[in-house]
């Protein structure tokens, strides 16, 4: 009788009881096994040779050898598969987009007390501890680098609504769905991407907290307004709408205008936002005139999503696995022929404006039914 290889974690905190509930976790979780525990990076960079974990669960914040740094050691000496163990500070939110951009694979956020209260961490935990063993760590980073390369250039801002034009993009939208591996990947597009473009509405799967610190660094790098986006907003060419961490961003038709709002309830594809419900609204609220995109991540969510744009008429693009640091939403979708044509990352700029529907190729709309605020 064969027994299936356990998945060897390291543990990295300064704080002893997070190191014991981390601990505990992956004690009871089926597949997963403790490897050791490090009470700082420089101790994590020791016991990595020693240990040769298959994964590695990195705080964020730590004094003397931080999170990014404690990481740089590891991508150095053995790249090995690490997931950020982030608190829900602003200060960690800067610092996990940073070491997302280095090489993480993905993180999660530690809850407000590691005492009861953990089952919705500990099921994030495992699930992305399991996804996330066994990535070829140095093709990430061959990936990141290329990113890196492509952003090494001035942006300015664009002077948006200074032309007397009308705009060809008037009455049509961007549907993005993205998860693991997603802020590089949104840097290097949004580096590249110029204006005239549709509202692009993204969902980004991202805790409270996170998606303004990601939104505005998208803004501070791209000629198009980047905000995350709010209850009322109208969606406007040339303006990027990242959706809020923690709820559900919707869209409904009032009139001429597209308007943003929010929902809470239960999960849906495992996420919140997610991008399904994101996308299945902006089918209903602009039917064919949507072009959907559906990008590297874990799991499945956005398939249902790509599904309701193609049946309204829409056309999907989906991300490819050679540039995907994660080939899964975008795979099944795929795979499932809810995908039109697929995409290497940094010809997706152009993409967007070739098949994006302008008023110069009327759409058939489908948005009769679409609910309004």
């Amino acid at each position: 009788m064969t027994h299936e290889k356990r998945i060897r974690v390291l543990v990295v905190d300064d704080v002893a009881s997070v190191r014991k509930a981390i601990g505990r976790i992956i004690k009871s979780a089926p597949g997963l096994e403790l490897a050791g525990v490090a009470a700082d990076g420089w101790e994590a960079l020791e016991l990595l040779e020693q240990l040769q974990p298959d994964v590695i669960t990195l705080d964020v914040d730590m004094p003397g050898l931080d999170g990014l740094q404690t990481l740089d050691g590891i991508l150095r000496l053995r790249p090995t598969p690490t997931l950020m163990v982030s608190s829900m500070t602003q200060r960690a939110a800067d610092i996990t987009f940073q070491v997302l951009d280095r090489g993480a694979l993905d993180y999660v956020a530690k809850p407000n007390t590691m005492e009861g209260g953990l089952e919705d961490f500990a099921g994030e935990l495992t699930r992305k501890l399991r996804l996330i063993a066994g990535a070829d760590v140095n093709r990430i980073l061959q990936i990141r680098q290329r990113q890196a390369e492509r952003a090494q250039r001035t942006i300015r801002k664009a002077s948006i609504g200074a032309s007397n034009e009308p705009h060809p993009y008037r009455d049509c939208c961007i549907a993005l769905g993205i998860s693991t591996g997603g802020p590089p990947a949104l840097s290097t597009v949004f580096q590249s991407a110029t204006p005239p473009l549709p509202p692009i509405v993204i969902v980004q799967h991202m805790p409270t907290h996170f998606t303004a610190t990601l939104a505005a660094r998208l803004d501070s790098i791209s000629d198009l307004h980047v905000k995350e986006a709010e209850t009322g907003d109208a969606l406007l060419p040339d303006h990027v709408y990242v959706a809020a961490g923690g709820r559900h961003l919707r869209l409904r038709r009032r009139g001429q205008q597209v308007l943003v709002g929010y929902s809470n309830g239960e999960p849906v594809s495992s996420h919140k936002p997610s991008v399904d419900v994101m996308m299945e609204d902006a089918a209903r609220a602009y039917g064919s005139a949507c072009l959907g995109v559906i990008m590297t991540g874990m799991g499945r969510d956005g398939v249902a999503g790509c599904e309701a744009i193609r049946a309204a008429g829409g056309f999907v693009l989906g991300q490819d696995e050679a540039t995907s640091v994660v080939y899964g939403m975008n795979k099944a979708a795929f795979i499932e022929g809810h995908v039109d044509m697929q995409f290497a990352l940094e010809s997706l700029p152009k993409l967007m404006s070739k098949h994006a529907p302008t008023t110069l190729r009327p759409a058939n709309r489908a948005s009769q039914g679409s609910p309004a605020i």
